[in-house]
């Protein structure tokens, strides 16, 4: 065992000991209470007369005629709620947390039961079908994403632990869904796009290091992988949907927040006359002010602010605000640069802001509409010189902007018949000013100066209907219809969309869809030539199969095979083999290309199997495991493995929470290693530089990669105040789990370079 595992095992042991001893010492029962709104799911109509019981208590609540309920003195912890009403679906919704002296407020929506009943319910359970239009969706909730060990309460780092994500690397949370690149993803956040959820994000793409979002702002989300909803457009791999909660409409509310890398804060309040809500959150790192105390030559500042406003017009009208702004800075020099195996050093500065504004309107009990307009912008500037001789390698001032606007109707004509109808606009504006300096490529030769200073204005409209019927009680058929034309290369793209779900009994479903999705190439990638404009869109066509079981009331079984097929990819002359989009990860970037053609093709095939179970009592859990394979070909007509094709992919999270004050959890992950292409060590050693094996290309792989995380969870309850402090150990038996290889050039030879080793974290949040 190595001093630093045991340095880290006796920090562990310190940790657990002294919070038992304080345990004994603030020993408190303060009650909390909840209050909420039932709703109906297709319709947005409160439901009078649902029942609220929290399991395995005596405790509950009916709603009146507006759909409230309210609960009063209830003991500070976790709970799980069923929510029962006659024609609907029962839900039972998990991770209720009751706060001393506090309003928990919660809303749900309901599903109408396609099978007629009197005075009956019928169950849905722990996992209910919140969306009906797609039908590979995964969801969480804001606690399970804070609980799980190696996230970070990031929300793209919980998504890694499933099947469809290839794991390529700790130190980035890049989301590779089925064999896409990482620019292939989309976010919303209350139906507003979000260009990049991440600090430090990259240019055209949707990868970071670190999270920006406050996971306690977070109701749900819905991860969709296949053949999703034709009211969303322009993305190819997935959806990540995440709903914002709104804020506490009694009280103000406080929190502080400390943790390993940075502090926090938020509150929360009602607007005047209780007629909305208002939330504020912030954080900022800490590293900077330690560093500059050491003297180091590394500098890293990151901070974000968010803020969410709800304002009810009416019973039937509601507008809602929503402003997320992240900034970031780092600061490297030479030595820095050669430890992380990097070939520059220099400057990066970068900020992000998107704004929107959301209006609600239920029309009738039938029909009602969400219109949402929001603007983003990007900003991406870097200074960096070349670790082999200190020249200028790459400097660049990129400016981005979006404009989005999306109108969305849903129709019920009746329980067997709905309709989704809409329409989106996106105008996009880029301002590239950016010069890649003349240095040694990857294949030995020596690339020219590169400079760009090119303006463009993306623009696409377009529309969508999606139909869903229900024909008989446990038949559900989706037909999605998607018109786009984008003006830039002044095409038109006809993409329809067809799932199919049977129940074929109260546990087992079979499912199956297929879709065909464009995207129009990143931004950044565009700028580079005139002629890119005109480039065509990347077309995927998606084929899948499913199979559900539902184990237990909270324990349910997947299993899918799918089928992705690319076509229109671009490949470039001057670097054959390479797969350009393939560029899109946090540690590259796309490149620098004079010539692009959309002529390349592309697959990924695989099985996924996944097994959730929901924290019933006292245990939670989730098993995933995939076989795929990835893979494109290229210029000159070869197949080669994507950079991405792991292959196979297992993973484990588990929790157990013997009381309300502590939980226990861990997360292990194995995959297969990703493909790369090998160094030509003699020619490397003659250029003083990394050069390739060309008759190598993506042919060989990095070793596997493996790694334990582990948490621990300790509350304290006060009279009107919570305090939770947290333990986390990232990689705890300190597997070396290869990041790459590199070219050192002070030293001349290859050098490995290795993801995070053991790593303890702690964090404090503190709830006035």
């Amino acid at each position: 065992m190595s001093d630093k595992v045991k340095y880290v095992l006796t920090v562990i042991l310190s940790f657990i000991l002294v919070l038992l001893l304080i345990s004994n010492v603030f020993g408190q029962e303060p009650m909390g209470s909840l209050k909420g709104n039932v709703y109906n799911l297709t319709t947005k109509e409160p439901l009078a007369g649902s029942t609220i019981i929290l399991l395995n208590t005596k405790l509950g609540a009916t709603t009146d005629i507006d759909g409230k309920f309210s609960v009063q003195n209830i003991p500070v912890g976790n709970y799980n709620l069923e929510i029962r009403s006659v024609g609907f679906e029962t839900q039972i919704k998990t991770d209720i947390n009751v706060r001393p002296e506090r309003i928990t407020q919660v809303d749900i929506e309901l599903k109408e039961a396609i099978i007629e009943t009197q005075g009956v319910t019928i169950s849905a359970g722990y996992f209910n079908d919140e969306d009906e239009n797609n039908l590979s969706v995964t969801s969480f909730n804001a606690e399970e994403i804070k609980r799980s060990p190696g996230s970070m309460g990031d929300v793209s780092r919980i998504l890694l632990a499933l099947p469809s994500v290839s794991k390529v690397s700790d130190e980035n949370n890049d989301l590779v869904v089925r064999g896409g690149s990482p620019a292939e993803n989309g976010f919303y956040i209350d139906g507003f796009p979000i260009p990049n959820i991440n600090h430090f994000p990259s240019i055209g793409s949707t990868g970071g290091p670190i999270g920006i979002l406050n996971v306690d702002f977070i109701d749900n989300f819905n991860f969709l992988t296949s053949g999703f909803s034709s009211s969303y457009g322009d993305k190819l791999s997935s959806v990540v949907d995440i709903k914002y909660r709104d804020g506490n409409k009694e009280e103000i509310d406080l929190q502080a927040d400390l943790n390993w890398a940075g502090f926090g804060g938020g509150a929360e309040g009602p607007l005047p006359g209780k007629s909305g809500s208002w939330m504020v959150s912030f954080k900022r790192s800490y590293l900077d002010f330690f560093q500059k105390a050491a003297g180091m030559g590394m500098l890293i500042r990151y901070g974000d602010a968010q803020a969410k406003v709800t304002y009810d017009l009416n019973k039937n009208h509601k507008i809602s605000l929503l402003e997320i702004f992240a900034d970031d800075y780092e600061k490297f020099d030479r030595d820095d640069a050669i430890d992380q195996g990097s070939s520059y050093f220099g400057l990066i500065k970068n900020y992000q802001n998107t704004g929107g504004i959301s209006w609600r309107a239920l029309w009738s009990k039938d029909f009602y509409s969400t219109t949402n307009l929001s603007i983003s912008t990007q900003s991406f500037k870097n200074d960096f010189d070349k670790v082999s001789n200190g020249d200028k390698y790459y400097v660049s001032d990129n400016l981005e902007h979006s404009v989005y606007l999306k109108n969305i109707n849903y129709i019920q004509l009746n329980r067997q018949n709905k309709f989704e109808a809409g329409l989106d606009i996106n105008y996009s504006y880029g301002n590239y000013d950016y010069t890649r300096f003349s240095d040694t490529n990857r294949l030995g030769g020596v690339d020219p100066i590169y400079k760009v200073e090119r303006k463009i204005q993306p623009q696409r409209y377009g529309g969508f209907l999606t139909y869903i019927l229900s024909p008989f009680d446990r038949l559900t058929f989706n037909l999605g219809l998607r018109l786009d034309y984008y003006d830039l290369n002044s095409t038109t793209k006809f993409s329809p969309r067809i799932t199919l779900a049977y129940d074929l009994t109260d546990k087992i479903k079979l499912s199956a869809n297929s879709g065909i999705f464009y995207q129009q190439l990143p931004m950044v990638l565009i700028s580079q030539k005139d002629d890119f404009k005109k480039l065509e869109n990347i077309t995927a066509y998606h084929f899948g199969i499913g199979f559900e079981y539902l184990v237990t009331p909270n324990t349910k079984f997947t299993f899918e095979v799918y089928d992705k097929e690319y076509d229109k990819l671009p490949l470039a002359e001057q670097d054959p083999s390479i797969c350009v989009m393939d560029g899109g990860l946090s540690s590259n970037s796309f490149g620098n290309y004079d010539e692009l053609q959309s002529i390349g093709r592309g697959y990924t095939r695989g099985i996924e199997l996944l097994i959730q179970k929901k924290l019933a009592e006292d245990f939670y859990g989730i098993v995933s495991g995939s076989y795929f394979r990835s893979r494109y070909k290229d210029y000159n007509g070869t197949w080669r493995d994507r950079m991405y094709d792991n292959k196979f992919i297992l993973s484990f999270i588990g929790g157990y929470k013997p009381s309300r004050d502590w939980e226990f959890s861990l997360r292990w992950s194995y995959a297969g290693g990703i493909p790369y292409t090998p160094f030509d060590l003699d020619k490397s050693v003659q250029y003083k530089a990394g050069i390739i094996d060309e008759n190598r290309i993506n042919r060989e792989r990095y070793p596997d990669y493996h790694s334990l995380n582990f948490r621990i969870d300790k509350k304290f309850f006060f009279s009107s105040q919570s305090i939770d402090i947290y333990l986390s150990v990232w990689n705890a038996y300190n597997r070396k789990n290869v990041t790459g290889y590199v070219w050192n050039v002070d030293k001349n030879e290859q050098k490995t370079v290795y993801q995070w080793s053991v790593m303890p974290i702690f964090g404090i949040e503190w709830e006035l």
